[in-house]
């Protein structure tokens, strides 16, 4: 049994159809039945589990063979931080109580840093928690996902402007579409490993080519037939502007400390560490995606 925390998202989801379609058995893990629906229907398993609930999670991973595991970020937590680490605390606890085989967690370029990397320092304590896990662990590290533009396209569809926390404009970075990311992780918890005596394996992906945020831009502009230029927010404009978008305080500040070591040049693929896999999804086919909900939205 393959076992998928945050079935229902993005990587998730991709990860529990590549499972399928190679045959495996698959128990997707939601937090509301009706999350479940759509994966019901591909033949999955479905499991209710809340990564703060003990219980729960030690029922979802019950006779795996195989865990998928995350730490999702809540996006309206008002203790972002606190709630993100009362997760790792209670998968890490649950999983080296009963350790399945095998483990993938899903983490972040950047994540071996242990400080002064904002949100990303909570996937370096993802991974230091589960290296006590005694089960064959896989790290995989993704970068910048494309599908983050989509919270500013409406905005800049209306306004013209593209608000990027990216500086300067012109700076290529790593991105990376969220359904490569999940068939990577299908394939690596199939994959039995030539080097299996390795653990944690180390595993970096990101998309086919870096952007930069006028890459961005032009990409929208051309795919929505409308101007859209990029705008370099001013550092002083970014923690108003995530609290207009829906933040809190704490998840701000994560934030900005995030972008501040992307901007130093901080977030990137650990030299000389583990492996490097690039997906195959372009940054347009991810936006084109996108743009119908958000012009449909706007009706």
């Amino acid at each position: 049994m393959f076992v998928v925390f945050g079935a229902s998202g993005n990587v998730g989801y991709a990860t529990a159809v590549r499972l399928r379609q190679a045959g495996r058995a698959v128990r997707a893990v939601v937090r509301r039945e009706q999350q479940g629906t759509q994966l019901a229907s591909l033949g999955c398993e479905i499991a209710i589990a809340d990564l703060a609930d003990r219980t729960s999670v030690a029922e979802a991973i019950e006779g795996a063979h195989a865990v998928q595991i995350l730490c999702p970020v809540p996006r309206a937590d008002s203790h972002l931080a606190n709630t993100m680490r009362h997760m790792i605390d209670t998968a890490a606890d649950v999983l080296r109580t009963n350790p399945p085989p095998r483990i993938l967690a899903l983490s972040d370029y950047g994540a071996e840093q242990d400080r002064g990397t904002g949100i990303t320092l909570l996937f370096h304590e993802l991974e230091a928690q589960l290296r006590s896990v005694p089960s064959h662990l896989t790290f995989l590290r993704a970068a910048e996902h494309m599908h983050n533009w989509g919270r500013v396209i409406p905005a800049a569809l209306t306004a013209g402007l593209l608000p990027s926390l990216h500086h300067p404009l012109e700076k290529r970075f790593p991105t990376v579409a969220a359904q490569d990311v999940g068939r990577l992780a299908a394939d690596l918890l199939i994959d039995d490993d030539p080097d299996g005596d390795i653990s944690p394996r180390i595993v970096s992906i990101e998309g086919p080519a870096r952007v930069s945020a006028l890459d961005v831009a032009r990409t929208l502009s051309a795919l929505s037939g409308r101007t859209v230029a990029a705008q370099a927010l001013p550092r002083e404009a970014w923690t108003p502007m995530l609290l207009r978008a829906g933040l809190s305080l704490n998840h701000a500040q994560l934030t900005t400390d995030l972008y501040d070591a992307h901007n130093n040049g901080r977030i990137d693929v650990e030299d000389g560490v583990g492996e490097r896999r690039f997906g195959t999804t372009l940054l347009a086919d991810v936006l084109a995606s996108m743009l119908p909900r958000v012009e449909a939205a706007a009706r």
